[in-house]
């Protein structure tokens, strides 16, 4: 059969909303010119481990919403020329609330004037819902009790969406799949692969992972000046998968774009949150890359070769969000002959204010990203000279009144001295904590349903 063709224009919710137009553009041109009866994809992947919890938290206020916030800038775009030129897409930009996503998708078509789009929605890894607290309990033991549970999601694999595929639909959306299902479901459907062809499914999965978070392997999270030059940074392509009846796949980009595909950036995404290179654990398969090859097959074309795949895990990947007190932050600015001096009196007012709160202070221009939270790597830097300091203090608390303190007394250091202090900013913000556990896949009842004609 012809290869496959799948193009990410999403690695992540609040990814850039421009990026699905060259991609779309070079997928058309790649449909024009190939070979009768390729198909291509379009994938979003929008979901983190914490974004369904942001998710579940604005479907409580809005029971209309809980989906991918940008989801009218990233899709209306190219959503029409989608439909007219045959190129499904597939996403899980449904998050807390897919049947709300597919709601609004099939308005964007009408506002446009489109074809109406056959729908699909994945369901059943949301496991929120009172009737499941039993299911987390048992796997999660006595510490459930104590959680205030915001959500649960398994991480479902590519079977669902395969079947959606299967039945018709254009666009399949899904709440939390595993990343690289949002290519591997379209590969199952394309080819007619089995749910157990291990090999197969082992490679197109390590082909959804080099997709998966967009720009990166297109040098965008690769890039290091004078080390990694990439050149049109600014406008990085994103990247797209040719991926043939075994698997194997051909890593390219988008065409008159930024960046570039070579076998540095691949390696690097390959690696990329892959904690054991022999046994990379997937809702569809265990994928083993320890024998894999990257070659150069043409300008930005990488081609992946040598990946195993075995059976897949018998149970689900389940994260459970809680909520987990409040967390305050507050800035001060100090500036000018003795600036950093001041910034550390400044600092050793707070603690002594704030005795009881455990408080993670930052001196930006001095030391900050390579600081510790017990303060240990401030205390052993030297004093020195800097003329442009930022205080950031931080502070974690169950208690919302313990937490407003650290805002209010920064704000006091406006008059209370040291001198020159100014350009205050505070914020409180509610804390997510994420636990973890896995649930026998056979208690997970995932699904697909058409939800437009």
């Amino acid at each position: 059969m012809p290869a496959l063709l799948i193009g990410c224009a999403a690695g992540f919710s609040g990814d850039r909303a421009d990026a699905a137009g060259p991609v779309v553009d070079t997928l058309i041109e790649r449909l024009r010119t190939g070979p009768g009866g390729q198909r291509a994809f379009l994938i979003f992947e929008t979901l983190a481990e914490r974004t369904l919890a942001l998710a579940q938290l604005r479907r409580r206020a809005d029971p209309e919403s809980g989906y991918e916030p940008l989801l009218d800038d990233m899709l209306r775009p190219v959503l029409a020329r989608c439909l007219e030129h045959g190129i499904r897409i597939v996403s899980n930009f449904g998050a807390a609330n897919p049947r709300a996503a597919a709601r609004h998708i099939a308005r964007i078509a009408t506002e446009l004037g489109a074809r109406p789009p056959r729908i699909a929605v994945v369901e059943g890894d949301d496991l929120s819902a009172p009737a499941q607290r039993e299911l987390l309990r048992r796997h999660l033991g006595e510490q459930m009790d104590a959680l205030r549970i915001v959500s649960a999601n398994a991480y479902v694999g590519a079977e669902p969406i395969a079947a959606a595929l299967d039945a018709g639909a254009d666009i399949v959306v899904c709440g939390r799949v595993a990343d690289p299902s949002l290519a591997v479901g379209p590969a199952m459907s394309h080819f007619g692969w089995a749910a157990d062809d291990w090999q197969r499914l082992g490679r197109a999965t390590m082909a959804g992972h080099l997709l998966e978070c967009g720009a990166q392997v297109c040098g965008g999270y690769f890039a290091d000046p004078g080390f990694k030059d990439v050149p049109g940074l600014a406008d990085v392509g994103f990247p797209i998968a040719e991926i043939d009846s075994d698997g194997r796949c051909t890593i390219g980009k988008s065409e008159g774009t930024g960046g570039y595909v070579t076998e540095a950036t691949v390696k690097e995404q390959l690696l990329y949150e892959v904690h054991d290179p022999a046994a990379y654990l997937t809702p569809d398969v265990v994928a083993d890359i320890s024998e894999a090859e990257v070659n150069t097959v043409g300008a930005n074309h990488v081609a992946l070769t040598g990946v195993q795949g075995h059976p897949r895990p018998t149970h689900y990947k389940v994260n459970v969000c809680h909520e987990g007190g409040w967390l305050a932050e507050a800035e001060i600015s100090y500036a000018g002959p003795r600036a950093e001096a001041r910034a550390r009196m400044a600092a050793d007012v707070l603690r002594s204010r704030l005795a009881g709160l455990t408080l993670r202070i930052d001196l930006i221009g001095v030391l900050s990203i390579l600081g510790d939270d017990a303060g240990h790597a401030l205390e052993a830097t030297p004093d020195g000279s800097a003329r442009d300091v930022r205080l950031r203090i931080a502070a974690a608390h169950d208690d919302r009144a313990s937490a407003e303190r650290v805002g209010r007394e920064t704000m006091a250091l406006y008059t209370c001295g040291p001198a020159g202090g100014g350009g205050v900013r505070t914020s409180l913000t509610p804390r997510l904590n994420t636990v973890s556990c896995l649930i026998p896949r056979e208690a997970v009842p995932v699904r697909f349903e058409m939800v437009s004609p």
